[in-house]
């Protein structure tokens, strides 16, 4: 009987451990730049990473005292969506050269609406985020996020 005990939990360690992939170095909760949101980066089934808003220092909207919402948004149905777990970076792969660096993705910014092309940098417990304008990569801003986990 013990013996089948054993064996029943070895087959069941082995099996979740098999089913825990191991993270990627993007794949944590960060701070913004000037730590009033936390971004989770997670990597989604399409093979690709994406973050999304999952903490806000200040949640509710000063005027009104509900969820600050995406009032920003070029499309007037999502004006009315909670920034707290909002996507604000979508699509970024790793890139086959560098293995610091994720690119091809998008980054929204729910303070203007706007959305611009993307790159990510790994830096150990930071993230450089250059937002620009895709057709020209030239004009744009990088923001440093740190590991909040």
């Amino acid at each position: 009987m013990k013996k089948n005990a054993v064996i029943i939990a070895l087959m069941l360690f082995s099996i979740t451990t098999f089913a825990q992939r191991e993270k990627n170095q993007i794949e944590h909760t960060w701070f913004n730049q000037e730590k009033t949101s936390k971004i989770e980066v997670f990597l989604a089934k399409d093979g690709k990473y994406y973050g999304k808003v999952s903490w806000l220092d200040n949640v509710n909207d000063e005027k009104t005292g509900k969820p600050k919402l995406d009032k920003e948004n070029p499309d007037a149905a999502k004006r009315s969506t909670p920034i707290l777990g909002i996507l604000i970076l979508r699509g970024f792969s790793l890139d086959a050269e560098d293995k610091n660096v994720y690119t091809g993705g998008t980054v929204y910014d729910p303070k203007n609406g706007k959305t611009y092309c993307g790159k990510l940098t790994y830096k150990g417990t930071s993230l450089d985020l250059r937002g620009f304008i895709c057709s020209a990569s030239f004009l744009g801003r990088t923001s440093t996020w740190t590991l909040a986990e």
